[in-house]
């Protein structure tokens, strides 16, 4: 049964506010400390919610898009971001976004990332974006919405069912961020090993007119 917004999930993040403008505003001000590795780091920060969510499964897959207009994308097969109802009736997502994830942001030794880096959450991947396109499936229905530098521009936009569930996460790294890496597809699959529930497959676009 769902619960209503005003639940605090206290192993994620607190449903009280869509937005946390200060906490994106505290990932910009230090974005060499929150992507000390560039692009590669955000897109394991991406990855290591698929990966939870295989655990949890007891087996998951991903594909990791690298595409030609310099955007990076993280597709899984998963349940779906958790959905709520609000007091009001309408139907809202957990904040994961654009609030801090309570587990991991204010805990850096609380888990590393496959790179040795800390894992602070997929917040740090929104404001550190120039945009992010976070489009959700679940089973009772599905919904996209976009961010700009982590703050959202447009509501939760309905999106038609195709009979999948999962998260698809798209985004453009900020150019302003410490140089790091560009994602290659043989580093992606040696990371991904720290996580044996999760099969992960790399689909690069980067030279082809696909989008």
């Amino acid at each position: 049964m769902d619960a209503t917004r005003g639940s605090r999930d206290g192993t994620t993040h607190d449903w009280a506010a869509d937005t946390d403008a200060a906490h994106v505003a505290h990932i910009r001000r230090r974005a060499a400390e929150f992507a000390p590795g560039g692009p590669l780091h955000l897109v394991l920060e991406v990855l290591a919610y698929a990966a939870d969510e295989a655990s949890d499964r007891g087996g998951g897959r991903c594909v990791v898009g690298l595409r030609p207009d310099g955007s990076l994308c993280v597709r899984d097969d998963g349940r779906g971001t958790d959905t709520r109802v609000a007091e009001d009736g309408r139907r809202v997502r957990k904040p994961v976004m654009a609030t801090k994830d309570l587990r991991f942001f204010d805990f850096p030794g609380a888990e590393m990332l496959p790179d040795g880096r800390p894992r602070r959450g997929v917040s740090v991947v929104a404001a550190l974006s120039e945009w992010l396109v976070h489009t959700n499936r679940r089973l009772d229905g599905a919904w996209t919405r976009r961010y700009e530098y982590g703050v959202p521009v447009t509501g939760l936009e309905p999106v038609e069912a195709d009979g999948t569930t999962g998260t698809l996460v798209r985004f453009v790294p900020d150019r302003s961020l410490v140089p790091g890496p560009v994602p290659e597809a043989a580093d992606l699959s040696r990371l991904v090993g720290a996580w044996p529930h999760l099969e992960v497959r790399v689909d690069d676009r980067r030279t082809s007119d696909a989008p």
